[in-house]
């Protein structure tokens, strides 16, 4: 039995993977006419459809909402019950039907018309009266449903998803769309502290652990001991880092004579240092890369700041 449901779950993916080929070889001009037309709207982007185009659309909206483009899903049975309202003249509504001739847009085409408002049409039926009333109409290949009986909407609901996400990605890069403004719509769980710059969360001031290039061992000892971050920062004449020495170090240049010895002679030069406009995702990734457990923050090579691993993971980027 096994094996069998393995072979079926590869069959699938095969068959719905092809539809997505057909999706992206069959593409024309009109995918980038729907970019600008959606990328011009002063208003929202209104997704609608029926049954399970109706749940991708849920989620297109969902996917255009949070990465810049103002969108909205309106079901198709519940616009003609007052929810028409919704719609402006300054929106522009993208209506999915793989048929093209689903009854229930029919309202909604027709109010679009009759307002002026712009249709996008997403279906398989290029001559169909959805596509016909529609501006724009991209068109979906007609590639075979995973499902052996050729019912359940598989591969055909698949592509329209891809092609939303499609959309959504052209306008997030026509518009500029920068991580930094993904996280105003991502503040909460991993993603949105992923999203945090590192000089929201470094610590500064008088927290910083640091000493000059010829501070005696037995004075960065202690301060290293009082600021309890395991490592100190060693600067320059002129305020620049010039290295770093960790427990790590003192351990490799344990000796007699190592109270006596400048923190320049002990210190490792040239550390990693960030920028404080890094994600905090992305330093996360560089501590870890580099297995150390805490980086400082630099302006201009001067020490403005420490973040440690348990920092990061103290507000949910792992």
């Amino acid at each position: 039995m096994s094996d069998k449901a393995l072979e079926s779950a590869r069959r699938t993916l095969a068959i719905e993977a092809d539809g997505l080929a057909q999706l992206a070889d069959g593409l024309t001009g009109e995918f980038a006419q729907a970019v600008d037309l959606l990328a011009a709207a002063k208003g929202r982007v209104i997704i609608s459809g029926m049954g399970k185009s109706g749940h991708i659309g849920t989620k297109m909206a969902a996917s255009f909402a949070s990465t810049g483009t103002p969108a909205q899903f309106v079901h198709p049975a519940e616009a003609s019950h007052g929810d028409l309202g919704m719609i402006t003249e300054n929106d522009v509504i993208l209506a999915l039907s793989w048929s093209g001739g689903t009854a229930e847009l029919a309202n909604l085409v027709n109010y679009a018309s009759r307002f002026d408002i712009a249709l996008i049409a997403m279906t398989s039926n290029p001559d169909s009266l959805l596509a016909r009333a529609s501006r724009v109409c991209l068109t979906l290949p007609k590639a075979a449903e995973a499902c052996p009986n050729g019912l359940a909407p598989t591969t055909s609901t698949l592509m329209q998803m891809a092609l939303g996400d499609a959309l959504a990605v052209a306008l997030l890069e026509q518009r500029n769309f920068t991580p930094a403004d993904f996280r105003n719509f991502h503040p909460g769980g991993k993603l949105g502290a992923g999203l945090m710059l590192i000089g929201e969360v470094m610590h500064q001031g008088d927290a910083l652990p640091l000493v000059s290039e010829d501070t005696k061992m037995s004075a960065a000892i202690v301060t290293m001991s009082e600021k309890g971050f395991g490592c100190i920062g060693v600067c320059d004449a002129q305020g620049r880092l010039a290295g770093v020495i960790t427990d790590g170090d003192l351990r490799r240049n344990m000796s007699a004579t190592l109270l006596e010895q400048a923190a320049s002679d002990i210190m490792t030069r040239a550390p990693k240092t960030v920028d404080s406009t890094l994600l905090a995702g992305q330093a996360l990734s560089l501590l870890n890369d580099n297995k150390i457990q805490a980086v400082f923050v630099c302006e201009d090579d001067n020490p403005i700041g420490l973040v440690r691993i348990h920092d990061l993971l103290a507000i949910g980027v792992a």
